[in-house]
């Protein structure tokens, strides 16, 4: 009997040493900002991808994979903590906004906890305050780039590895004398048959070959160390990209990426279905992610995680949409939610009154930029071309498989009414789902939570502090532009609410001409106690052709100060001619005129007004 106990013992250990053994080594390599047009496994013809190419053929090809935040860090917030950045306050780029740490458990700890050895000792970024990024891994910084041989004999890993040699910045600066020639560009739709912007292709281009090279000799690094059959292979970008009107703004070239899932022939009971080599048409969203690398290795998921799993035993229902978000990047406004499946996207644009082509300082680095901006300013674009640099409209809608560009709205048509609906109806679901905190101002909500000693996290999720259906009907009757709803606005000016306020001032703001009568309003309004709303009805007097008062108004919140300088100084701007005394002044007193990143709001109207 003793004998037969020890066998047991022997037989259940042997069992689950094995079983740890089975469990597949995980290796993520993501590159920085292309998206599917830069791969020629996926049909891209500017560069030329042998390395990705091969892992295709090798792997699966995903072929609806879509970025929810279409640029880094709010990216990269979603990836760490298997949540939207709308969720927990973390969409806005370079916001470090704290979350309950308690609460919201990063994906790597989780990993760590089920035996794994954890590995990124390239970027970071994730956009969150209160943790180290490079704390919760294993091994987050040193020389060896290759995280997986810094673990323990025999000790499963998981290891990203990011290659940053495609990133936006290696489209700028000089543009001559690249290897590719700019000749064979193959330019979007949107984009002006420009000389710079042509070379501006072909030097990024260029970038993208060499990133290729580099995940290739990842490749042979894991194939060196006899690590390749016990190993996933996961390749996607971080984003879309590179070129002005991709990168940052959530239409398909700025999110849609690519993804390629290479699995050893010793986990084949992970494969989708299907063999290797062939592509998967599941819809993906990058808030899947963190949930489907947790399912495969066995590892316990919080249910704060907001994905579906896509892929191996632990595999959930196909979701039917994809949800992406646009807010600040760098020193520039925008809100933008998309709700969109395989075919057909839905997007609102909660700030329409900005330009999506505001002048941006890192991304006028590129000289196509500039030279796309020359070429418009000098009034040689057209309907499609000049688009980018004039105010919006409130909703856009895309047939994504005959407009790739996003240059042909639909909003307007007669047979796509019933899509547009449904897709309209489950964006808002899902906007209450997830607590979506971008329904107020940036730094309104930023008060807001402070104010109540709360992370933005907890504070969307009070309906006390945060009526959120309050604020998506106040939107969709300000992004209406329907006069009949003018009194209604008027009234909600009066609201204990300053978040009832703004989405008043917005629809009369958004009404031009026929806001007219309420001018008298409009002037109380510049004495809110919301600067927001002060800055937005002084505009909207201005274009209604009151500026004394007004410019006041924004002249003693740009020299007394203000809880809200971005909106200050961005407003400002979008005003145009009205505002340039206040400019000229501003710089007189020596006002700052450089930026994070090169030039500010500020120094740009200089510059283009010669006062420099």
């Amino acid at each position: 009997m003793k004998r037969l106990i020890t066998l047991m013992i022997l037989t259940a250990v042997a069992f689950t040493v094995a079983g740890k053994e089975r469990r597949p080594n995980i290796l993520w390599i993501t590159s920085e900002d292309n998206g599917i047009n830069w791969i020629s496994a996926y049909g891209g013809t500017n560069a030329q991808t042998p390395a990705i190419d091969s892992l295709a053929d090798e792997g699966f090809r995903y072929e609806y994979c879509f970025d929810n935040a279409a640029v880094c860090a709010p990216t990269r917030s979603v990836w760490i903590t298997g949540m939207y950045g709308i969720s927990n306050g973390t969409q806005p780029m370079r916001s470090r906004n704290e979350i309950p740490h308690d609460q919201i458990r990063y994906y790597p700890d989780l990993l760590k906890k089920a035996g794994y050895h954890t590995s990124n000792p390239g970027k970071t970024d994730y956009n969150i305050g209160g943790r180290e990024d490079k704390e919760p891994w294993d091994y987050g910084n040193g020389k060896e780039i290759y995280g997986w041989r810094e673990r323990k004999p025999g000790q499963p890993f998981f290891c990203v590895y990011n290659i940053n040699e495609s990133h936006e910045s290696r489209a700028h600066g000089d543009v001559e004398n690249t290897k590719t020639d700019p000749a064979k560009m193959k330019l979007f739709s949107y984009h002006p048959d420009l000389p710079e912007i042509r070379k501006t292709y072909a030097k990024y281009a260029d970038a993208v070959e060499r990133m290729d090279k580099i995940l290739g000799k990842c490749l042979a690094a894991l194939e060196a160390d006899g690590l390749a059959d016990d190993t996933i292979v996961i390749y996607n970008s971080d984003h879309g990209g590179v070129m002005a009107r991709s990168k940052r703004f959530v239409y398909s070239s700025g999110i849609h990426c690519p993804l390629i899932v290479r699995i050893p022939e010793r986990f084949k009971h992970l494969y989708p279905g299907m063999e290797p080599g062939t592509t998967v048409d599941r819809l993906v969203s990058f808030i899947d992610m963190p949930k489907t690398w947790l399912s495969l290795a066995g590892a316990e998921i919080p249910d704060t995680y907001q994905g579906t799993v896509f892929l191996g035993e632990g595999i959930e229902p196909e979701p039917e949409y994809h949800l992406a978000f646009r807010e600040r990047a760098d020193e520039r406004l925008d809100n933008v939610r998309v709700m969109r499946g395989k075919h057909y996207s839905y997007h609102i644009n909660y700030m329409p009154f900005a330009p999506a082509g505001q002048h941006l300082a890192y991304l006028w680095k590129a000289k196509g930029t500039a030279a796309w901006e020359q070429h418009h300013r000098e009034g040689k674009t057209d309907d499609i071309t000049g688009r980018f640099f004039r105010p919006r409209v409130s909703e856009e809608f895309y047939d994504n498989q005959v407009d790739f560009d996003n240059v042909y709205n639909l909003i307007d048509s007669p047979a796509h009414q019933a899509k547009i609906a449904e897709l309209k109806a489950a964006l808002r679901r899902k906007q209450l789902e997830l607590h979506d905190s971008g329904l107020l101002p940036e730094k309104m909500r930023e008060r807001r939570a402070a104010e109540n000693g709360l992370t933005i996290y907890a504070m969307v999720r009070d309906p006390k502090l945060y009526p959120l259906a309050d604020y998506l009907d106040a939107a969709d009757r300000a992004l209406s532009r329907d006069k009949g709803n003018l009194d209604a606005f008027v009234d909600a000016l009066s609201d204990v609410d300053e978040g009832m306020r703004w989405w008043a001032v917005v629809g009369i703001h958004l009404l031009e001409q026929d806001a007219s009568p309420v001018r008298k309003t409009l002037e109380k309004a510049l004495e809110d106690d919301s600067h927001e709303v002060r800055i937005m009805a002084a505009w909207t007097l201005i274009k209604l052709g009151k500026t004394k008062k007004a410019l006041a108004c924004l002249e003693r919140l740009l020299f007394e100060g203000t809880n809200n300088e971005w909106m200050l100084h961005n407003v400002i701007d979008w005003m145009g001619e009205p505002a340039l005394p206040l400019v000229k002044k501003f710089i007189d007193n020596d006002g700052e005129l450089k930026g994070r990143y090169g030039i500010s709001i500020f120094g740009r109207i200089a510059q283009l007004n010669g006062w420099l």
